[in-house]
């Protein structure tokens, strides 16, 4: 017999210490509210308290939702988690030394949770070699309060790997899908993403734990095709009913995000021309015909919008670390899912092939770059976001392109007259003498034959031996004023130093279309 229970009821079956698995990715796939009834239920007073908590990537609204409703100290003791960034006040916890705070790459946390199912000791892998996920740097660890080593250095096959380790079998998994059979069979048709739920729901099942499963509908036993069913029922131990649950945090339901219907191109609407935009339009000059992307957060997640306006984004394939493979992916609170996706594998089977090595091509953002090349996104100021897929991302695919305003803080930079106008420059640098943190590591970058640029609003750059060189500026930008007082190390300057298109500064179309037809497919020596 299925049971049924309200969001405050299932709530209460987690317990003081308990190991809580959430799903979701993003802004979906959330069981939203079941984890606002688990903040609710800790701030009437009737716990839980001390609890460990696994997420494979961050969930939330950045200052709300998702695990926002589980930033409230004594609720949580530790955390193993791919990203904090879209959690903001959750963050705060893992900065202030509140709780025990470990950060694994999202591909290995996803993959973890199927070692998990079937009871193996952890993850082996390449991927953190020489990033702060190396036990020689920080073994993942994402504040002072962070003791245990559960990431350690094995050899096997001649090679130095990573091992890494989940401590104690899980509890609870709260997770999501679209429908539930009378028997607890859960599909998830209305889903932008299948996530890793399953191996979810056969970990925390194998453990004797409870699995909790939000839905939309309730449907007639037996009437979902088997094909479509992503939960088997004999895993479902609690069912929610939420009519109106939504499918990002940004929208209810888009069925263009799920498959249901295709739109056409031209209905996406082009983001307004601004000093982001520019930056996209650049790192879009770096695409290739027939290439297998990978977009990142920020910045990177708004080039699909222009692949859309120019009319290439049937010439590529775009995914997305979720499991997104083609059609346009979203950004913002719709990042993680795409309009009109050619298919939605299981996240775990992404990360394989990215991995693998079978990007041609990623989009990644950055935070912090030294003269080395180096990247930080993870920690920095006072932010402690952590990897997500950055680090399976950055390396494996063949070709990277790095993307960000090349100042941070209050700026006010215009785009007019296909030109670039700094009336106030931001105060921050991002081009550092020492990142605080090592995302990406050069060193292995240069092993592995990677080819690397960084695209900035003003400027960009391709490492070379030994570190930057500076290869473009923007049209109305001083070489010396605007570029390189605004840099804590001096790259070297190509001889043939060039100005950036200035078609990137002007609204409308750039042609890239057409300039397609031209392009040779391109990949790095590997």
């Amino acid at each position: 017999m299925l049971s049924l229970l309200s969001p405050t009821e299932a709530a209460a079956l987690i317990r003081d210490r308990d190991t809580l698995i959430v799903g979701g990715n993003g802004g979906t796939g959330a069981a939203e509210a079941v984890m606002a009834a688990v903040g609710e239920r800790f701030l009437g007073g009737a716990g839980p308290h001390g609890i460990t908590l696994i997420h494979v990537t961050g969930i939330g609204a950045v200052t709300e939702k998702g695990l926002c409703h589980f930033a409230h100290e004594g609720l949580v003791a530790r955390v193993i988690g791919g990203n904090f960034g879209l959690q903001v006040p959750f963050m705060r916890l893992v900065r202030e030394n509140l709780i025990e705070a470990y950060n694994f790459p999202q591909g290995v946390m996803s993959q973890l949770c199927r070692a998990m199912a079937a009871k193996h000791p952890g993850v082996v892998t390449h991927v953190g070699l020489k990033t702060y996920m190396d036990p020689r740097q920080d073994g993942g660890r994402m504040n002072a309060r962070t003791s245990e080593p559960l990431v350690e250095i094995v050899h096997l096959v001649g090679q130095e790997w990573l091992f890494y380790r989940l401590p104690g079998p899980p509890d609870v998994a709260i997770l999501r899908g679209t429908s539930a059979d009378e028997d607890g069979y859960v599909s998830m048709e209305h889903e932008g993403t299948t996530r890793e739920d399953v191996s979810i729901a056969q970990a925390v099942h194998n453990a004797g734990g409870t699995v909790i499963v939000q839905v939309e509908r309730l449907v007639r036993r037996g009437s979902v095709h088997p094909q479509l069913v992503k939960i088997p029922g004999f895993l479902v131990d609690h069912v929610v009913v939420v009519p109106d649950q939504m499918q990002t945090y940004g929208t209810r339901y888009d069925p263009a995000r799920c498959g249901d219907v295709r739109v056409p191109s031209h209905a996406i609407v082009p983001d307004p021309i601004g000093v982001r935009r520019v930056v996209a339009r650049r790192a879009a000059f770096e695409l290739r015909p027939r290439d297998v992307v990978n977009l990142g957060v920020g910045i990177s997640a708004m080039i699909p919008n222009v692949a859309a306006e120019e009319g290439i984004e049937d010439l590529i394939t775009l995914t997305v670390e979720s499991g997104v493979v083609g059609g346009v992916p979203g950004h913002a609170r719709e990042f993680g899912t795409a309009v009109n996706p050619r298919a939605i594998l299981d996240q775990a089977y992404q990360f394989d092939f990215y991995d693998g090595g079978g990007l041609t091509c990623a989009f990644l953002s950055f935070a912090e770059v030294d003269g080395g090349g180096n990247v930080n996104v993870t920690r920095f100021g006072d932010r402690h976001d952590g990897s997500g897929g950055f680090i399976d991302i950055t390396q494996n695919a063949k070709r990277l392109v790095f993307n960000g305003t090349l100042t941070a803080g209050k700026f006010d930079i215009a785009v007019e007259d296909g030109r670039l106008h700094i009336r106030r420059d931001g105060a921050v640098l991002k081009f550092v003498a020492e990142v605080g943190q090592v995302s990406f590591s050069t060193e292995l970058a240069t092993e592995r034959g990677q080819e690397v640029s960084y695209v900035t609003e003003r400027a960009v750059f391709h490492l070379e031996a030994g570190g930057l060189t500076l290869t473009e500026i923007a049209p109305g930008i001083r070489l010396q004023e605007d570029v390189l007082d605004r840099m804590a190390f001096r790259p070297r300057i190509a001889p043939d130093l060039q100005i950036m298109d200035a078609r990137l500064f002007r609204p409308g179309r750039m042609g890239l279309a057409e300039a397609f037809r031209d392009k040779p497919v391109r990949t790095a020596r590997r």
